[in-house]
């Protein structure tokens, strides 16, 4: 294939319109439109849920990267808030990415959108709990059911359901 029959079809547009006039989107665009709103509504959730506990948003930041830092990064002031930011994203774009892949691959992901998100969202939540982080260098904490079933209920509505309802629109 000539070089330039493959740069004119790789060049796919953000977002097109189809023929019954709704708006559909590439994988790209869903993943990092999905990443983005499900990691925003995500950390407003947990500032506020662990500000409950009196921890401040540098605070709640500074837990995230502490999964790779362990408590050093406590003391590591902004820039360790500043890493948390950066890991917090990057799971959440992580979590769009499986999505929208999998969506690809079973349809009833994007016709079956907000079950499917619901459920996806809690998913990640005991995938991320009860898997990643006690294989993280994040210090163990007592459990408060408060905190658990806010992390269910936040991560089906905040983080599941915005990735699966941006996966859908993938035209």
């Amino acid at each position: 294939m000539p070089e330039h029959q493959f740069v004119e079809q790789s060049a796919v547009p953000i977002s097109t319109t189809t023929t019954s006039g709704k708006r559909s989107v590439t994988a790209v665009y869903a993943i990092l439109w999905g990443g983005l709103v499900a990691g925003i509504l995500d950390a407003v959730d947990g500032v506020i849920a662990f500000g409950t506990q009196g921890l401040n948003p540098i605070q709640v930041l500074q837990y995230i990267a502490s999964g790779a830092l362990g408590q050093s990064a406590f003391r590591g002031g902004m820039a360790t808030a500043a890493l948390g930011i950066v890991f917090h994203f990057v799971i959440a774009l992580v979590a769009s990415v499986v999505f929208v892949f999998a969506s690809r691959r079973i349809v009833a992901l994007k016709t079956r959108a907000v079950p499917f998100g619901l459920l996806y969202g809690v998913a990640v939540y005991f995938f991320m709990n009860y898997l990643v982080l006690p294989l993280s260098a994040v210090a163990p904490s007592p459990f408060h059911i408060w905190l658990f079933l806010n992390g269910v209920i936040g991560h089906a509505l905040l983080v599941g359901l915005p990735i699966a309802l941006y996966s859908r629109r993938i035209g």
